[in-house]
């Protein structure tokens, strides 16, 4: 990617107090946008409409699983959400009744075999995300299978268990990246195939 700027946790999440505060967007709008965009570019680098399990974790970034989801079935994919830690808050229990309600499979674990499904969606942790070397049950097991998995991986902005600014040599190495309103400086560790914009699905 050329003239691209990658940002830092900081300016990630003052990006998304403008876009609370100033702009008035919804965090249903943004997560509506950004779980589209994550279908799409799951769409895009996985053409062939096979079994795709969406991996979310209890934050932003899980209801983006979440909406992707639902979008994925849409688009004909056979997806199945693993969703260990599911928030009472808004927006949370919409998105969830949402994916179930088009019979859409949630599970609170990870499947024993990942190797039928044609890729998983890391939506476990986003550009919030601090402390590699202490996350919790379950998320642990889960990032752990994730990083010893064949499958291919998309990631979610951020691939879960990644430094935001520093990156995991050691941790979950995507195949597609799809980074959402901007690249986060991690993005420049990633060795995948498809890094794409959010919204914009420009491939680098």
């Amino acid at each position: 990617m050329s003239n691209v700027t990658y940002l830092g946790q900081e300016q990630a999440q003052n990006i998304d107090i403008e876009l609370f505060d100033e702009y008035k967007f919804s965090i249903d709008q943004l997560m509506e946008l950004a779980g589209l965009a994550v279908a799409k570019a799951v769409e895009k680098s996985y053409p062939d409409r096979g079994e795709v399990l969406i991996v979310c974790g209890p934050g932003n970034n899980g209801g983006d699983g979440l909406v992707a989801a639902r979008h994925l079935a849409l688009f004909n994919y056979k997806p199945t959400v693993v969703y260990p830690k599911q928030p009472n808050k808004h927006p949370f229990p919409s998105l969830l009744h949402q994916v179930k309600a088009m019979g859409v499979s949630v599970s609170p674990s990870l499947p024993s075999d990942l190797s039928t499904y044609t890729c998983i969606v890391d939506a476990v942790f986003g550009f919030s995300f601090r402390g590699a070397n202490n996350i919790r049950a379950p998320f642990d097991t889960i990032i752990t299978a994730l990083v010893n998995t064949t499958v291919p991986i998309a990631s979610v902005d951020v691939p879960s268990g990644w430094e935001v600014e520093e990156g995991s040599p050691n941790g979950i190495q995507p195949d597609v990246l799809i980074s959402l309103t901007a690249p986060k400086l991690c993005a420049k560790q990633f060795r995948g195939r498809h890094h794409w914009l959010g919204g914009r699905l420009h491939r680098s």
